[in-house]
């Protein structure tokens, strides 16, 4: 089951609190505004100890530990209960301030956690040692007559179209404007129509570029970003009910790098609330191929917005599969980059050592070329790392080493696709090379995910506000993050150790290989990938025929999905794994890939 809808916990919740008898020194003396663990008739030289703050919060009884104990699958005996209830108030609810108060820190979502993720000490075999881009040489043929024909066209030729001044930039964005406002109707995609602010960057943009100013290949690219990257002046409203009057007064990183490129930003698109699945406060974004299912997401307006030709790129983020399902379902390149290349600053935190930012584009070297643009170190985002980017669009693929699962290649999620892109690996001289992983309980990572994602997202929990958001299923934010609050530390704390373990084994399995080719939507790898921090690249690989609509959410008898027959046709795509910071190669691999598959022309039909 796909990873971002699998948010029921199977991972074992540990204590809520335990009984703490034990006896030890503290790390920093009391100071007279902290309440002393130190009793007020301790002799002069006694050290601190625990168990001896002052009683606060409701009393709880034996009983209310047995109850407990169904939640943490944890057995303790009478006398440990009793035990454990005498002394809770005054070992542990003083611990609880973020909840009981009086809450004298505020804590923004800017502030991270003190530990700090850095998969790359881990993988020995990271990244490129030096800067290099080059595109590939294709002319891009001449301007097409049809304005529809050239809102499909990738930005490998828009940009050739513009830098030769057969195109304007506001041309372009006029294009893109009237289909918006032709289409999105049917999909849902755009929150907010930045039409103004498209315009007079595209009229600065042509200006440039007439004066000799030509800043690179998204100099006047209209674009859309999924809408919880902070636009100066324009609403980001993450999707969501409670912040949808929400107006930045800043741009976010990403947003600073594609202006200083020349980039248009036209769109901010739409985003499951608050990141996950594709529901937000304005309904619910839809698949451009079948619009009678949606777009997946949570990037379903990157997804959607890119697929039905709305905007030339997009940008989206990923914590769990959020870039991967959508470039899948919509029939688009997704690129989420490894963790720590594109600065979040300025993006919604839902992960702190999760959340990434990335490109979907409908070629694999549009992704690259935006890539290029947004990677960039931050000391304001504490994930933030310097990097190198090495793509060479013109290099043989022959001779790579592509790992791959055989078990996984003969049972679902895969499809015929997705073995006759193995085949295509073969083709082009590449080396299949089997690979294996542990049978461990990767699921139980997601602890680490509810558990920021709950902490991200606490003040709306508290007051009440996850109320108002549309969605209100077992299966979505409010109920998960009121559930997370009895997670234990334990737990947190032994997922983490899992965690560098799983990041060690995909360091051991990238040392044999280039690259891996899985399943896009298989669950281990959604998981592992998303939390190891490795590169990935999602591609149109085919089509297959589906008989019943997809859904991000978990099945509800009450509301069938639709069902077709006959079966409708809808893109498949494949999904290339890199070594950390190595984003050059699974690029090249996926620009030969694209070249030899011939199926990322097609449009969806209507649009």
């Amino acid at each position: 089951m796909n990873t971002r809808r699998q948010f029921l916990i199977k991972a074992p919740v540990a204590a809520l609190g335990v009984a703490a008898a034990c006896q030890g020194k503290s790390a920093d003396a009391p100071k007279s505004d902290v309440p002393s663990t130190q009793g007020a008739g301790a002799p002069a030289g006694a050290p601190p100890t625990f168990g001896t703050l002052p009683p606060v919060g409701p009393d709880v009884t034996p009983n209310t530990f047995a109850e407990a104990e169904k939640l943490m699958q944890l057995a303790m005996s009478p006398a440990d209960r009793a035990m454990a209830a005498a002394s809770w108030r005054t070992s542990m609810a003083a611990m609880y301030e973020r909840r009981t108060g009086p809450r004298k820190v505020a804590l923004s979502d800017a502030v991270a956690p003190a530990t700090r993720w850095t998969p790359g000490h881990i993988d020995t075999h990271a990244g490129p040692v030096r800067d290099r881009f080059v595109r590939s040489a294709a002319d891009p043929g001449p301007l097409p007559s049809s304005d529809d024909e050239i809102a499909f066209a990738p930005v490998t030729r828009l940009s050739r179209w513009i830098e030769k001044k057969q195109l304007t930039s506001d041309r372009l964005v006029r294009i893109y404007l009237a289909r918006i406002e032709r289409h999105d109707p049917k999909v849902r995609c755009i929150i907010t129509l930045a039409r103004d602010h498209a315009l007079a960057q595209a009229k600065q943009a042509d200006a440039e570029i007439a004066a000799g100013k030509y800043r690179g290949p998204l100099h006047g690219i209209p674009y859309g970003v999924k809408d919880l990257l902070d636009t100066a002046g324009i609403a980001t409203t993450w999707g969501a009910e409670p912040f949808r009057n929400r107006v930045p007064t800043a741009d976010s990183a990403v947003v600073k790098h594609l202006t200083d490129a020349g980039a248009v930003l036209i769109a901010k698109l739409s985003l499951g609330a608050l990141a996950l699945n594709d529901i937000w406060f304005g309904g619910q974004t839809m698949n451009p191929w079948l619009l009678e299912e949606g777009a997946s997401g949570s990037s379903a307006g990157p997804g959607a917005a890119t697929a039905a030709g709305l905007v030339a790129f997009s940008i989206g983020s990923e914590t769990g599969g959020s870039i991967i399902s959508p470039s899948m379902r919509c029939g688009v390149t997704g690129l989420r980059p490894t963790f720590g290349r594109v600065p979040r600053t300025g993006a919604m935190t839902l992960c702190w050592s999760l959340d990434k930012l990335g490109p979907m584009t409908r070629s694999v070297e549009d992704a690259m070329l935006v890539l290029n643009a947004i990677s960039a170190v931050d000391v304001l985002d504490m994930g933030s790392v310097p990097t190198h980017l090495d793509f060479d669009a013109t290099l043989s693929v022959s001779g790579l080493k592509v790992g791959y699962f055989p078990a996984w290649m003969k049972e679902n999620p895969a499809t015929e696709v997705d073995r006759a892109a193995l085949e295509t690996v073969k083709k082009l001289g590449m080396i299949p090379t089997e690979v294996s992983l542990p049978d461990w309980p990767y699921q139980s990572l997601n602890v680490v995910l509810f558990a920021e994602a709950a902490a991200a997202f606490e003040e709306l929990t508290l007051s009440g506000q996850a109320a108002t958001l549309k969605a209100q299923v077992p299966d979505a934010w409010p109920n998960l993050f009121r559930e997370a609050r009895f997670l234990s530390a334990v737990d947190f704390v032994q997922a983490d150790r899992l965690r560098r373990k799983v990041a060690q084994e995909m360091a051991r399995i990238m040392g044999s290989v280039d690259l891996l080719l899985i399943p896009s939507l298989r669950d281990e790898m959604l998981t592992i990938s998303n939390f190891t921090g490795h590169p990935s690249l999602t591609l149109r690989a085919g089509f297959v025929n589906v008989s019943t609509a997809r859904s991000d959410w978990a099945p509800d008898a009450a509301h069938p999905l639709p069902t077709f027959n006959p079966p409708r046709r809808v893109p498949h795509g494949i999904t290339l794994l890199g070594r950390m910071f190595d984003e050059g190669t699974i690029g090249r691999v996926g620009v030969a890939l694209e070249r030899a598959f011939g199926v990322v022309g097609e449009h969806p039909a209507g649009f």
